[in-house]
């Protein structure tokens, strides 16, 4: 018996922390969400800021916009369409998803891409990305993995609200490792890409309970949990985002009801990348007044 626990003790302690590395109020739901719905924008003259998602097939970007929509809906919706099966991108066009506060909407979207797949004739056209990040690609564009926007599906003029505010890569943790170098050079080119426009970038980091046991049996041991460190330095040192802006979270694809703990780990996310958003909407503001 003593043999036993001994044993049992190893193993925890070989795969936690002792304690968490990363505070979380697990018992503040409310005010995470009451803070979101409350929000004012740096600049009152822009309505949304807006948050643009790319990331390889599957890793879960258009779950993540429902697993949004359903901590503030407090029920589980699924507005933007997402699929397990095909393997292949579901999502075909350029749409900007709202965020619901009751009858009110949030002032801040999301934009879903096509995913990046291995392959030049794959996927996301990287230069579709591109005119994404700048606010040029139109409403309803349908992504060509062969060729970017037509000129037809891209606008002559922006406004402030139409520009990207935060880059947000999807990646799903447990398949982190075994993403093809192909998917990671389009990503490093987004990237690039990105930081000549100041745009500021994150990571959500999906599929937690897939990638831990550990964390699968208790959500609250993500921030105490090795394995989960450890694929968010992965996602850090393949995609250069640093730890600080890099956010473990479980979708919802398979509950019929929404839960305290994933609802946290989102809310939380999110208000960290709405306020880095925020950050750079000020900026713009400011410099517009210099000028």
């Amino acid at each position: 018996m003593g043999g036993s626990e001994s044993t049992s003790q190893t193993k925890k302690s070989s795969a936690e922390f002792d304690k968490s590395w990363r505070e979380t109020p697990w018992d503040n739901k409310e005010l995470l969400e009451k803070n979101l719905r409350e929000l004012k924008l740096s600049d009152s003259k822009v309505k949304y800021i807006r948050i643009l998602l790319a990331g390889e097939v599957g890793a879960g970007k258009s779950s993540f916009i429902n697993s949004v929509n359903s901590a503030f809906q407090r029920r589980i919706t699924t507005e933007a369409l997402a699929d397990s099966v095909s393997g292949t991108s579901f999502t075909r066009t350029y749409r900007t998803y709202y965020i619901r506060n009751g009858q009110s909407l949030l002032p801040f979207v999301f934009n879903d891409i096509m995913g990046l797949e291995s392959g030049e004739s794959n996927g996301a056209h990287q230069e579709d990305i591109a005119k994404a990040l700048e606010g040029l690609l139109k409403e309803g564009h349908n992504f060509n993995p062969t060729d970017s926007g037509k000129n037809d599906d891209c606008k002559s003029e922006t406004s402030l609200e139409d520009l990207t505010y935060c880059l947000v890569y999807v990646i799903a943790a447990d398949k982190v490792s075994m993403m093809d170098d192909d998917v990671f050079r389009k990503m490093r080119y987004i990237r690039q890409k990105a930081s000549s426009l100041e745009i500021p970038q994150a990571v959500i980091m999906t599929r937690v309970d897939e990638a831990c046991p550990l964390v699968g049996k208790n959500l609250q041991k993500i921030y105490t949990s090795k394995k989960i460190k450890e694929k968010m330095q992965e996602c850090s040192n393949s995609v250069g985002v640093p730890m600080s802006h890099i956010f473990p979270v479980k979708n919802y694809h398979e509950e019929i009801d929404t839960q305290n703990d994933m609802d946290v780990l989102i809310l939380r996310a999110l208000t960290q990348i709405v306020q880095i958003a925020d950050d750079l909407l000020n900026r713009r503001k400011s410099d517009s007044e210099k000028c």
